[in-house]
């Protein structure tokens, strides 16, 4: 089984949505509808009510993603993949070419992430299993509803290398309000526990492999994925063009610096 969500009724947009995630995606949505495109969001495997069985690994994920675009009788697609979607959005371009006109990376993964020796793989296996994830997430929820700049505040390091006071400073109106928002529609499901291993398995033949006009998009500022990771996507993605937001962080849809974000991304989309 695989969810799903169609928004707007334009250009198609196939869009791998990042960890924790799902179809119900919101980050950079409603500019790129007000553009004219439509956004395809599959909840990828094991998010939302997609099965956790197509993603035994990034073939038979992207396999199952293909099968959905014939379902839907699309053929050739733009693609944006967002931080833990990168290593999705990466496989699709890589093995899947002829049904690509251009792939865009947002904060994403290029490589080698997490490993099983890493503090913050042990503790993101204990918090986001399946069966600890609801209530870590429950707690997030309400932290995030009713102490809005204390959860931001304590979350901050998580997203950003930055100080916090340098984040706030570089923070605007209603990014906290977004921030919980965020918040409240994320769950892991089995999704964030596939997304580990499988993100380390992308390597530099899949990234040089890739073909279509790439746009690669990354805060240097991020400190849940580093900015190496877009590097080395540039490095080895001919013809990649690398879009520095000096955003806060890893949400590059929020605050100061991120309205740079979509005229570049609109510009590109146009000339694919």
């Amino acid at each position: 089984m695989m969810e799903y969500s169609i928004r707007g009724a334009g250009r198609p947009i196939l869009v791998f949505h990042g960890g924790h995630s799902n179809c119900r995606e919101e980050f950079g949505y409603d500019e790129l509808l007000r553009s004219g495109y439509s956004l395809l969001t599959p909840s990828r495997a094991g998010y939302g009510q997609t099965s956790a069985g197509i993603g035994k690994n990034l073939g038979t994920a992207c396999q199952a993603y293909s099968e959905l675009l014939d379902h839907l009788g699309m053929d050739k697609i733009d693609v944006i993949a967002v931080s833990a979607g990168g290593a999705s959005g990466i496989y699709w371009a890589s093995h899947y070419p002829q049904r690509v006109r251009s792939l865009t990376l947002q904060s994403a993964v290029s490589g080698r992430w997490h490993s099983p020796q890493d503090k913050t793989y042990k503790v993101a296996q204990l918090l986001f299993g399946a069966s600890m994830e609801k209530y870590t997430w429950a707690a997030v929820r309400f932290m995030s509803n009713h102490f809005a700049r204390v959860m931001f505040k304590q979350m901050a390091p998580s997203f950003s290398i930055l100080p916090y006071s340098e984040v706030l400073a570089r923070t605007r109106e209603g990014d906290i309000l977004a921030f919980c928002k965020m918040n409240n529609r994320q769950r892991s499901g089995h999704g964030f526990l596939l997304d580990l291993p499988q993100i380390n398995s992308i390597t530099e033949s899949d990234l040089n492999n890739i073909r279509c006009p790439t746009l690669i998009q990354h805060s240097p500022n991020d400190g849940a994925v580093p900015i190496e990771h877009a590097r080395r996507a540039h490095q080895h993605i001919t013809g990649s063009r690398l879009h520095l937001l000096d955003t806060w962080g890893h949400l590059i849809w929020l605050g100061k610096g991120s309205e740079a974000l979509h005229p570049e991304l609109l510009e590109f989309l146009a000339q694919a």
